[in-house]
């Protein structure tokens, strides 16, 4: 081989081999840059529960007197039903959806001070406390675990009509409770989707 034409062979695979070493030196640089990218957003995400329900309840509410309201009836229905019927003591009426009836528990100083800390709870017998302690009360953020059935049954009988009425509610405000269900969720950018299992009539 001529000294020329071994030059030139040398000078391919030098440049083969640098083009090969800056190749692998890029990739690896971006699998780099990947895996970072994933363990910070990793490192971001933040669990969230969902929390739905297979059976609902519509209840009627009536304000006996100014200020102070009492569950009339309550109908098992299908949870895209559930909500309140309000007739007021002026005579209008109003419909509640669960989502309505939710903000206003939420909002009001005597319910939300309950969902917020139970033992601080001054009971009254506003608009709110009713929906709070009917069987649509679970759906809306009422506990379903064991250790608050002692208030269920301490204010929840006051907020019926009648002892009957509460006593005939019982199996609807069990259906509705037993049948809630919360899933364990992670935002749409994490890597395993969303995992989770059924509630057994327990919240945290």
């Amino acid at each position: 081989m001529t000294p020329l034409r071994r030059h030139t062979v040398l000078r391919r695979v030098k440049d083969i081999t640098l083009s090969t070493t800056l190749s692998l030196a890029l990739l690896n640089g971006s699998v780099m840059l990947q895996s970072c990218g994933n363990n910070r957003s990793d490192e971001g995400e933040t669990e969230q529960t969902e929390t739905s329900f297979g059976r609902g309840v519509r209840t009627y509410i009536t304000e006996t007197a100014p200020g102070n309201f009492k569950i009339t009836d309550e109908v098992q229905v299908s949870p895209d039903r559930a909500g309140a019927i309000v007739n007021y003591y002026d005579g209008h009426r109003d419909t509640l959806s669960v989502e309505a009836a939710k903000r206003l528990v939420q909002n009001d100083q005597s319910t939300s001070a309950y969902l917020q800390n139970p033992g601080a709870y001054h009971h009254h017998n506003g608009l709110a406390n009713a929906l709070l302690w009917g069987g649509l009360g679970y759906m809306l953020g009422r506990s379903t675990a064991p250790q608050y059935r002692a208030d269920e049954q301490r204010y929840g009988a006051g907020v019926y009509a009648n002892s009957g009425l509460y006593n005939r509610s019982n199996e609807i405000r069990e259906n509705v409770r037993n049948s809630r269900v919360t899933r364990t969720v992670r935002p749409s950018g994490g890597r395993s989707g969303f995992f989770g299992g059924r509630s057994r009539g327990y919240s945290s």
